[in-house]
């Protein structure tokens, strides 16, 4: 295990690991969306990744093992999202948990009559507000097109920088508020619609629960899938691009080109 996995307290310019090419190679081989990026970017998303394990508090619940080849792909797909954002937009916060496999989260929930319900959820994942993000450690389920644990928890992260998660993170400059409520309502609305009538679009349809978690599937799949975001949704797809300050589309595209029907 690498001695910055045992730091309690990171320093202001922490130590960062050195990682072998053949060790990035083998953690990255097994995220494929990340050739999604354009070749100059993969040596900062490497960047972040290395600061991000050096800087965050990482705990293995249950008695997990991490290894550092663990962290490392936790690492590259955290930062993804925040790859021409900067490594600020997580300082809020500094605990990784990781489990297993599932884990039970116990709620409490008051109703409008006051009538107070508790229950168990089973989770693959959750982020909490200026806490720690919780994370399942199940790569088999990680490789379905479209569903990355990972992104969606952090996608969370970002929406919450500016209060309670609700689909709208802090916008950048020249980026207007009501243009991203106009274009995020409609698709939301069009897709519980298409969710309740049974239609196949390709997205989980968790995404239907709640406009917060609209925003963290749709981020998914703007990483994951992008040329069928861009190809469904060009609207949310454009929003989406502006917010990650990155164009996946044309080179998943040309990647992967549609197959002729």
């Amino acid at each position: 295990m690498l001695h910055w996995l045992r730091r309690a307290f990171a320093p202001s310019e922490p130590d960062l690991p050195e990682v072998p090419a053949a060790q990035w190679a083998r953690i990255e081989a097994r995220l494929p969306f990340l050739d999604f990026l354009d070749a100059d970017d993969r040596p900062a998303l490497r960047e972040l990744a290395r600061r991000f394990v050096a800087t965050k508090e990482f705990h293995g619940a249950h008695d997990t093992a991490l290894s550092d080849d663990m962290l490392l792909e936790i690492a590259l797909q955290a930062c993804l999202p925040v790859l021409r954002l900067g490594l600020d937009w997580y300082d809020d916060w500094v605990g990784v948990v990781v489990y297993p496999g599932d884990f039970i989260v116990p709620r409490r929930v008051t109703d409008d009559a006051g009538v107070v319900h508790e229950y168990e959820d089973t989770l693959v994942g959750e982020a909490w507000e200026g806490g720690p993000v919780l994370l399942s450690w199940q790569p088999e389920s990680l490789a379905a097109d479209g569903i990355n644990v990972v992104i969606h928890e952090f996608a969370h992260k970002l929406d919450m920088r500016n209060g309670e998660a609700d689909g709208l993170p802090p916008l950048h400059a020249g980026m207007s508020v009501q243009r991203w409520a106009r274009v995020w309502s409609t698709a939301y609305e069009r897709f519980c619609a298409d969710v309740d009538a049974g239609v196949d679009t390709g997205i989980d349809p968790y995404a239907a629960e709640s406009p917060a978690e609209f925003f963290a599937v749709m981020s998914e799949c703007f990483f994951e899938i992008p040329d069928l975001i861009q190809q469904t949704w060009p609207d949310l797809y454009d929003q989406l691009a502006q917010f990650y300050r990155l164009d996946l589309a044309p080179r998943a595209r040309a990647l992967f080109p549609p197959t002729a029907p």
